[in-house]
């Protein structure tokens, strides 16, 4: 890919991972571009941030199709409009279902260690506490490419985190999200220097002048 990847940003909430994607954007980090914000509610705090960022949002609210079949079709008809190198799923809470010329070009972040403490019903605050009531030592976060399941499809990369005693869902979460901040961009910028080939349901990433080394390391 030359130049900047055109990003469309899925959200349904507050948009913190969408303003931590246009922070580093700003400041040069990350070669990318939003093209487009899609929510799936319209009173969304992301739609805020995006029209503050200058960025085109649209309203596909899930509330108004009779099922994920139908929502994700007109979710795909505003995608279109946009042309987007990458589709970023960034707190989006809708089952989104792809046509297959976006396969391996949308990404999810996971607030745990896939294959562990994930699918329908564990996601933000309720998959750290799953963590803890498990009693596992080591969490984290996953970013991985989207297929039709939830929280499935070839990892890109994971970042890890150390449960600590007396650990809560909130600060844990709080830890977790700092990494999540360095694991999406990380995997966004891969994505843009042409770097991820996915083969035989793995995702590899290709040698570069950059290596996310640090992303297996334990705090």
């Amino acid at each position: 890919m030359s130049g900047k990847a055109r990003l469309a940003v899925l959200l349904s909430g507050s948009g913190t991972t969408l303003q931590n994607i246009l922070d580093r954007i700003g400041n040069g980090t990350l070669p990318a571009e939003v093209a487009v914000v899609v929510s799936s509610r319209k009173d969304a705090y992301g739609l805020i941030r995006a029209e503050k960022a200058g960025a085109p949002a649209h309203v596909v609210s899930s509330r108004e199709y009779a099922d994920w079949d139908d929502h994700s079709r007109a979710v795909t008809e505003v995608l279109d409009r946009y042309g987007p190198d990458l589709v970023v799923m960034a707190g989006y809470m809708c089952l989104y279902r792809f046509p297959a010329r976006y396969e391996h070009r949308i990404m999810n972040i996971h607030p745990a260690l896939i294959p562990a403490f994930c699918g329908k019903g564990l996601y933000g605050h309720l998959a750290h506490k799953a963590v803890i009531d498990y009693g596992v030592r080591v969490t984290g976060c996953t970013v991985h490419f989207v297929d039709n399941e939830y929280d499935h499809g070839p990892i890109i990369l994971q970042r890890t985190v150390a449960v600590r005693a007396g650990d809560t869902a909130d600060t844990l979460a709080e830890r977790v999200q700092a990494e999540e901040r360095i694991a999406y961009p990380e995997a966004i910028r891969l994505f843009a220097e042409d770097r991820l080939i996915v083969e035989g349901g793995t995702c590899k990433v290709l040698p570069g002048d950059w290596t996310p080394t640090s992303a297996c390391g334990l705090e």
